[in-house]
Order: C-alpha cells, then sequence, then structure tokens
C-alpha cells in the first residue's frame, strides 16, 4: 500500500495539469465564496427598511456555526473542477499504455484500481481542506461575539468530503470506461451541469421527488441550500435536512457499487 501510494504521488507530483487544476480550484473556491458574501453583505449595508428586515430574519450565514454549511453548498457548486484532473489521470493511464506497464511490473490489477482510488482519495482530502480553510477563515472574520456553538454544524466536513468523493468517483467511472479525456469529461459534465438537472426538475413535478434517486443528485443533497436561502420554504428545508441521513446511507452504497464494478471490470476488459 505504501508502495501504491508513493507511486502515485510521484505520478501527481510530476503531472502539470493536477498544479494548474489544483490552482484553479484554489482560486474558484474563496472566488465563489467571496461571491455569496459580498452578496450578503451588499444586503446588509442596504439602508432601506426591507433590506433590513431581510438582514434581521436570515442572520449571518458566513458566521459560525452556519459558515460550515454555508461555506460547503457555494464550494460544492465547482466539483466539477477537480473531476477534470480525475479523469485526466485515468485516461492518460491508457493513452500511454503506462497501465500495460504496471501490471509488467509486478502489479495485480486489484492493485492498479486501488491505486486510482488512491488518487481519488487524496484529490478529495485536498479539496476538503481548503473547504475547511475557507470555512474556518469565513467564520471567524463573521464572529461579531463569541459564539459557544463554533462547531455546532462541523457535521458538513464530512458530507463535503463524502460528495466530493462520490461524485469524483462518478467522474473516474467515466474515464475508466471511455478512456478518452475529451469525451468522458464532456458526458460528465454534460450529466453534471445540464442532463440531470433537467431530470430532477422534470421528475419533481411528475412524481414523489424520483429525482433524488439520480447519481449526482444523490450526493448533492448530502448538503442542501442553506438555512438563509430556504426562508420562504422552511418545511421544504426541514424535509431536506431530515433526509441527509439518508442520502449519506445511498450515497456510501451507490459509491461502493461504483469502485466494486471498476475492480470487478478490470480483471475481465484486456490490457489494449
Amino acid at each position: 500500500m505504501t508502495n501504491l501510494i508513493r507511486t502515485e504521488w510521484l505520478k501527481m507530483k510530476g503531472y502539470p495539469a493536477f498544479w494548474w487544476i489544483l490552482g484553479i480550484t484554489a482560486l474558484a473556491y474563496p472566488a465563489i465564496n467571496y461571491g455569496f458574501f459580498k452578496a450578503f453583505e451588499d444586503l446588509s449595508n442596504n439602508p432601506t427598511e426591507a433590506a433590513q428586515m431581510a438582514k434581521m430574519l436570515i442572520g449571518n450565514p458566513f458566521s459560525f456555526p452556519e459558515a460550515w454549511h454555508t461555506v460547503a453548498f457555494a464550494s460544492s457548486l465547482f466539483t466539477f473542477i477537480p473531476a477534470v484532473v480525475v479523469i485526466m489521470f485515468i485516461s492518460n493511464e491508457y493513452t500511454y499504455r503506462t497501465h500495460r506497464q504496471n501490471i509488467i511490473d509486478g502489479w495485480s490489477r486489484s492493485q492498479f484500481v486501488t491505486s486510482k482510488l488512491i488518487d481519488v482519495l487524496i484529490i478529495s482530502l485536498i479539496i476538503t481542506a481548503l473547504y475547511f480553510s475557507i470555512a474556518l477563515v469565513t467564520g471567524i472574520n463573521n464572529q461579531e461575539r463569541l459564539i459557544k456553538n463554533t462547531w455546532g454544524q462541523s457535521y458538513y466536513i464530512g458530507l463535503f468530503a463524502l460528495q466530493t468523493f462520490a461524485q469524483l468517483s462518478i467522474a473516474f467511472l467515466y474515464g475508466f470506461l471511455i478512456r478518452k479525456a475529451f469525451l468522458a469529461l464532456g458526458i460528465f459534465l454534460f450529466q453534471y451541469m445540464i442532463l440531470e438537472n433537467i431530470l430532477v426538475a422534470y421528475l419533481n413535478v411528475k412524481s414523489h421527488d424520483e429525482g433524488r434517486f439520480l447519481p449526482i443528485e444523490m450526493s448533492d443533497r448530502l448538503i442542501p441550500r442553506p438555512a438563509f436561502m430556504a426562508r420562504l420554504n422552511p418545511e421544504r428545508y426541514k424535509t431536506l435536512i431530515d433526509a441527509i441521513p439518508q442520502h449519506v446511507v445511498m450515497t456510501v452504497i451507490f459509491t461502493g457499487v461504483i469502485w466494486a464494478f471498476c475492480y470487478w471490470m478490470n480483471k475481465r476488459r484486456d490490457l489494449k
């Protein structure tokens, strides 16, 4: 296992696209959260009576403990960025035949998939650490007084990590099956940005919220919209919050199925 981790880290470290996309992510996550914060700040500084009433109603979603939830939701909108590097990692293995070289060098087929699992875990942990840093700084900077419940919603750290790993696993699956980076990335982005949004909206109208079982929507619901965005429909917000444990279970099972399938498929496919 140590050899696998060292090998995959050496690959990452020497892969320029990894650092470029990591840099883009490091800029995009603070930027989207800053955009959310500026919108809130503009509302707070608006002297009109309506704006002040709205401020009283929503409170400060960027102070603790709600900052954990707010920043997790905003950051989750950009999971597709690290998905790019996940797809490129696996597709490059087939493009440059390094998957065959690993087997020739003595790796088993299962070890090859395990090495890719390590890749996805490492990237997920890096993204989660970035989210944690942003949420911590945001919460500290917006505390107007000592809040005893600073860590009250810190469970969103775990939910964000699970959501990130689950969605990057879906991206990996496309790269693993298709092997062509741009085609796999195009299909993933189409599903992530267009297809599932249309299907979720349609199923919510035509059925009893069956859209919650779609692959990306399933993990998206680990982090519902923050409380301040749901004031107009508190019953819906409560329903989404209450459903989080159910979506944790479904996401863990679905992600486990993805990796089990990848192990199974890799044992049976040829090394071309």
